[in-house]
């Protein structure tokens, strides 16, 4: 988003294998005591925190290296402390360091921003992807096909409608996240195609 001014301290919402992209939104209710003194910061200030993925393997868990930062849409807190927002997400980023000092989790962020594919090859891969995703919903009724045609319109670039077609169709927890990882939107496009190719294929 144009004119945000990010921050490079931020708070971090640690989600077990959720993954939020950005222009993407995610419901969120705020019970644990380190949210809600996360919340309540950034609502006195820039109204951003970032979320980042959490990996169980059965032995450790794990967070991994690229979140998203957030801005807070919508807030309201009910009568026993805990709060129901709305996260916005804005642009992928990093995180560099984990900080100790903090009471909830917060980290030094840097922003990770997708490549840009302009010209033919970004027209090329916009149609191919519009085209694969309107494939994969042919058998559904025709106002959700309405509805996605909608969603798609509403991206100008490559990397917004792959962001777009993730945040909305791609439900495998680790390929969202190698996805959010991926900042190539050709490279994106690729493997969002690939997906839906395995559905159709019933894989």
């Amino acid at each position: 988003m144009k004119g945000l001014n990010l921050p490079q301290k931020c708070g971090v919402m640690l989600l077990p294998d959720c993954t939020l992209f950005p222009q993407g939104g995610l419901p969120l209710f705020i019970f644990e005591e380190r949210y809600r003194l996360m919340l309540a910061e950034a609502l006195a200030g820039d109204c951003i925190f970032a979320v980042g993925r959490v990996c169980d393997d059965g032995e450790k868990e794990t967070i991994s290296p690229v979140g998203t930062a957030g801005l807070i849409r919508a807030s309201r807190e009910r009568e026993d402390g805990t709060s129901e927002l709305l996260l916005h997400g804005v642009i992928r980023v990093r995180f560099n360091e984990w900080l100790d000092d903090s009471p909830f989790p917060c980290a030094l962020i840097e922003p990770v921003p997708s490549k840009q594919m302009d010209g033919r090859k970004g027209e090329a891969a916009m149609v191919t992807l519009r085209g694969t995703v309107e494939d994969g919903v042919a058998h559904l009724p025709e106002e959700v096909r309405a509805g996605v045609a909608t969603l798609l319109d509403q991206a100008e670039e490559p990397g917004l409608m792959a962001d777009l077609v993730a945040q909305q169709f791609v439900h495998e927890p680790d390929l969202r996240q190698r996805l959010l990882e991926t900042i190539s939107p050709g490279e994106r496009i690729s493997l969002i195609c690939g997906f839906f190719e395995k559905l159709k294929g019933g894989e």
